[in-house]
């Protein structure tokens, strides 16, 4: 058998074969090396080059994937980038939900705002990822772009601007790099051509003076100090034109980098007040005393049950719910109430319990026509 797959051309199959195959004309890469595959945004099918052509070059068509009915065009079809079609679609949903939604932290008053607009933005882009009210979505997207078209073309340009800058920032510093080292590697070649130098007249020196050990000595002491001095001038020439550079910049990309678009005014969100856990509600006085164990038939099963107790149910909550509850109302007035309610009562009540009344009378009346009725019949 191993033998008759070799003579057909067939060998072992692998993992990644079933994605060389088009999924139109079956095609495989294989037997076209050259074959490439390009997918549509519409509906993220991969089909093989030569079926793009074949089948989209008249005009626009249904995609021939079956149970696919979107209408694609061969202008949008592009090679893919991703080898997963889900992180291709995830990565072109965001990008054009980002082209919509292009505003900056600076375009915002407070950091509460941004952030709403931040969750707003991944809500859509949710959405459309899910398919959850893709329309509504799709609705708010293109209402959102027509709002805010200025804004959102003036940030692109910005963005723009931008990378531009910092394109240009990166370049001159490359540049900056690449004099520095041609400087250093300059000097360095002068330093020891200078050092060579020094040497051979300290050698020639040596040579031609006299016999004396004392002054060959003090020649060679005095070049070699001649050799020292000049290289700490040209290190510490060096370091001072480096911090020059540090200091003022004299790229104008610098500056246009952090360029200050416009100052807003910092609202401060104001400060977070302690944690009540009764919600501002006054429970003082307290009208009772919590105790550590009460006596009731339910309670002492429920403090041996393991079904209760295992899951961490602590029943000194239970009694502190139940003595509050029961205990809740005695601080309450209806009286001292009742009477504030009726000082702040004006025309508008009295005339809305005059109408009571009336509505009252009426439900009297037609209750004693019905009674009257029926002792007829």
């Amino acid at each position: 058998m191993s033998r008759s797959m070799q003579s057909n051309g067939a060998g072992p199959r692998r993992p990644g074969d079933r994605e060389d195959i088009c999924p139109v004309c079956k095609s495989t890469r294989y037997l076209n090396p050259e074959m490439r595959f390009l997918v549509n945004p519409e509906c993220y099918h991969k089909m093989c080059e030569s079926c793009v052509d074949r089948i989209f070059s008249q005009g626009p068509a249904a995609c021939p994937i079956a149970g696919c009915a979107r209408t694609l065009r061969k202008q949008r079809f592009r090679q893919q980038t991703f080898e997963d079609l889900k992180i291709e679609r995830e990565v072109d949903i965001r990008r054009r939900v980002a082209t919509a939604f292009n505003c900056q932290e600076s375009d915002f008053e407070t950091l509460l705002a941004y952030n709403n607009y931040l969750e707003d933005m991944e809500v859509a882009t949710f959405n459309l990822l899910q398919g959850v009210d893709v329309d509504a979505t799709e609705r708010k997207l293109a209402a959102f772009a027509a709002q805010n078209a200025a804004s959102i073309s003036a940030n692109n340009a910005k963005a723009t601007e931008t990378r531009t800058a910092q394109h240009a920032h990166t370049a001159a510093q490359k540049e900056q790099a690449r004099l520095n080292r041609a400087g250093a590697t300059r000097a360095d070649v002068a330093s020891m051509a200078e050092r060579e130098e020094a040497h051979r007249e300290a050698i020639d020196a040596v040579a031609n003076a006299k016999d004396e050990p004392g002054q060959k000595v003090v020649l060679l002491k005095k070049s070699t100090a001649r050799r020292t001095a000049a290289e700490k001038a040209r290190d510490k020439q060096r370091q001072q034109q480096q911090q020059q550079q540090l200091q003022h910049p004299g790229d104008s990309t610098d500056h246009e980098i952090y360029k200050i678009q416009g100052l807003k005014p910092v609202i401060h969100p104001p400060p977070e007040k302690a944690y009540d856990p009764f919600g501002g509600m006054a429970h003082t006085p307290v009208y009772y005393t919590l105790q550590s164990h009460y006596e009731h038939p339910w309670l002492d099963r429920a403090r041996t049950d393991p079904g209760i107790v295992a899951g961490g149910y602590d029943l000194r909550e239970y009694y502190h719910r139940t003595m509050l509850a029961a205990f809740a109302g005695l601080g309450c007035f209806i009286d001292e109430e009742m009477g504030e309610k009726e000082k702040g009562r004006g025309e508008g009540d009295d005339k809305m319990v005059a109408t009571e009344g009336a509505a009252m009378a009426a439900a009297a009346a037609a209750g004693a026509d019905r009674a009257a009725r029926r002792d007829v019949l």
